[in-house]
Order: structure tokens, then sequence, then C-alpha cells
């Protein structure tokens, strides 16, 4: 009930010309060297503001779901727009349907800027941000490949340079190809990761987990990293992290439990639950966790086979903005009121935001998934 996404069907590849694209300026410095000065903040720093991507391509989704995840999108820059700027990749076919969805009624600006792209993931498929002590910011683009050339990313594969030129930053290469949601940090050296999703040879072929580890650490400015074994070929990320396991605090670990045996996550989430209960910070202390259930009753869209399958039906996929914690909600009343207390608990000083994101999660996906966050320094 609860998979990720389902492999979706791959375009042929599109004619470059038939589209803008996002395309980047030689204005945009481009770094190699991976010093460990640069780090990821936690998600929970302060914000410059979010990025997200309003799309949802024919090639990719069915039509009964495109304009239920159009108006999902637009619900999440309205609710993140009470909190912080938002500023949103859109084509020029979409802009009027955008700006007819979000409106003008919110607390901070929503930009639009043109950019076509295939799909609205952009955890994955943006640059992940890092800082240093000398306030400069830079963006890491990971060279999306379409979760391991599972689905068309043309289109997809500029977005994470487009977003360094157009937040004035120097991108950062590297030759390490994974996305934003196979990894979760909290910002103090520590990180969750799925082996399944990077220690893959459709992303990363010919590289070791200890090389893959070492720069990955390098890069993002890590000490540790806590390594999930996840699970390949289930899902289309093969298992992303952000499913899984999230930092809500420097030593604390909110993990996802499936409760559905019909499920593959029955059993990997399991095991994550128990790597989790052994793992150990780079200070050797042990961390402290809260298991939060999947929801029992969801409400599938579309006309797929298995959709109940390709329905992301979990909590861990919430997004932290200025302030407030964005979080799903699928109908399930006894299961979204207990999410709703444990993230209450877990951040007491935020504004618990808690909207329904159907038309999305029935493409695998979840607020965290459809966000980016870029930090204020």
């Amino acid at each position: 009930m609860s998979n990720r996404r389902t492999f979706l069907a791959t375009a042929s590849l599109l004619s470059v010309g038939a589209f803008l694209g996002c395309t980047s300026s030689n204005n945009t410095e481009k770094e190699t060297d991976h010093s460990d000065k640069w780090y990821m903040p936690d998600e929970g720093e302060l914000h410059l503001r979010t990025w997200m991507a309003f799309v949802a391509n024919d090639y990719i989704w069915e039509d009964v779901q495109i304009p239920v995840v159009k108006k999902d999108l637009a619900r999440i820059a309205r609710t993140i727009a009470k909190y912080e700027p938002v500023s949103i990749l859109v084509a020029v076919k979409d802009q009027a349907l955008a700006k007819k969805l979000i409106g003008d009624k919110h607390n901070y600006p929503i930009d639009f800027y043109t950019c076509d792209t295939d799909d609205l993931w952009i955890r994955d498929t943006g640059p992940s941000f890092v800082v240093n002590n000398r306030q400069e910011k830079a963006a890491v683009d990971f060279n999306f490949n379409g979760w391991g050339n599972k689905q068309e990313h043309f289109l997809d594969s500029q977005v994470a340079s487009f977003i360094a030129m157009k937040s004035k930053v120097p991108l950062i290469n590297t030759n390490l190809t994974l996305e934003g949601g196979c990894f979760e940090i909290n910002g103090q050296s520590n990180a969750i990761m799925t082996e399944s999703c990077i220690i893959n040879n459709n992303r990363n072929p010919n590289k070791t987990k200890k090389e893959i580890g070492e720069q990955l650490k390098s890069t993002l400015g890590l000490q540790n990293i806590t390594w999930l074994k996840g699970i390949k070929d289930q899902d289309i990320t093969d298992g992303h992290t952000d499913f899984y396991a999230r930092f809500t605090g420097e030593n604390i670990v909110l993990v996802s439990r499936d409760n559905y045996q019909g499920s593959h996550d029955y059993t990997v989430t399991r095991k994550n639950i128990d790597t989790l209960k052994d793992a150990k910070d780079q200070n050797n202390r042990r961390y402290t966790l809260h298991i939060l259930d999947t929801p029992n009753q969801i409400h599938p869209i579309g006309n797929k086979v298995n959709k109940e399958d390709d329905f992301a039906a979990g909590y861990i996929g919430y997004y932290l903005c200025n302030g407030a914690v964005i979080m799903q909600a699928f109908g399930d009343l006894e299961a979204d009121k207990k999410a709703y207390d444990t993230l209450a608990k877990l951040f007491p000083d935020r504004v618990i935001e808690q909207i329904r994101t159907d038309g999305i999660a029935s493409g695998g996906g979840s607020i965290h998934c459809a966000t980016q966050q870029e930090p204020k320094v």
C-alpha cells in the first residue's frame, strides 16, 4: 500500500527543439573543489525560499491524475507561502493555470520562472544547497538520471544548474549520481542514506560503498553515515531515505512503520527500525527513535492495475519551512491525528499544517519530494 513511485512508462527521447528547457548561463561558476568547508544545513534551519515545479506531463502522468496533482501543487505552494517565499518552475503553457490556482492571497511572494521540466520531483532534480562558515552558499548537482534511467529526464537533468543560476550561486559538480531523496541530514555531520538507491549500478557503477561514502562526506560536510539497506527495483526510486526516516533533532529520528502486510515495505520498515536502533552518531551516541505508522485507509487516483501499490501512504514525507511543518493527511482520521500529534510533539515551536495531497501521493511521492529548500545565510 505504501510503495513509492512504481515504474512509469518512459517516453522516447523528446525533441529538444520542442521545449524551452531550463537553460543556464555561463555566468554560473563551476566548482570542482569539494573541500569540507561546505556542509548541508538541516532542513529546519532558516530558509531564503522554497523551490517547486508546477508540472504533470501527460507522457508520465495519467489524464485523471493531472488536474488533481496541479491542485495539490498549488495547495502546497500557498501553504508554504504563509511562512516563506516560494519560487516555482513552470512551462509557458502552464503559467496561466498555475497563477489561477495559486492566486495572490499569501503572506510571502510566489515567483514563477519559465522552465520546461519532465516531472515535479524537485527534491530529486534540483540542487542540494550547501553553505560554509564564511556565509557563502553553493548548489550541488548530483547528475539526476531519472532514477537510474527509468523515466524520461532530459529536461529534468538541467534543473540543478538552472536553479543555481537563478539563485546566483556557484554550482558544485560531482561525479556521483543520486537524488536529494536518497539522503537525510541533520546539519550536525550525520546522515541517513539507503544503499539500494546510491550503491547501485544504475547510478554509480564501478564505485565501492567506501568510495561513494567518502565523496558524500566531503561534498555535504559529513562525518558519519548510517546506511539503511533499502530495497531495489520495487519502486522507481529504489527506496528513498525520505520515505523511511527523518531527523527531527540532532539525535532524534522519526522512522516509518508500514503495517500493511501486503506491502514490501512491511519488512523493509522493520529492518530500518532495527538498523537505526543500533546506529550511533559521530559522537558514539545512539539515536532516540520515534515510530510513525502509515495510514490504513487511502484514496488512490488513477486507473493502474496496482494503483494502491503506487500510492505513497506515509507521513514521513513532511517538509519544514520557516516556522512550520507542512505534512500529509490521507483521510484516515485516526492515523492522520496520531501523525499530527507526533509531529506537534517533536516540533513544539512550529505550526503544523496538515493538508491533503492525494494526487501527488498517487504518483508515489510526498510534499517533501515536491519541494527543495534554499537556506538563508
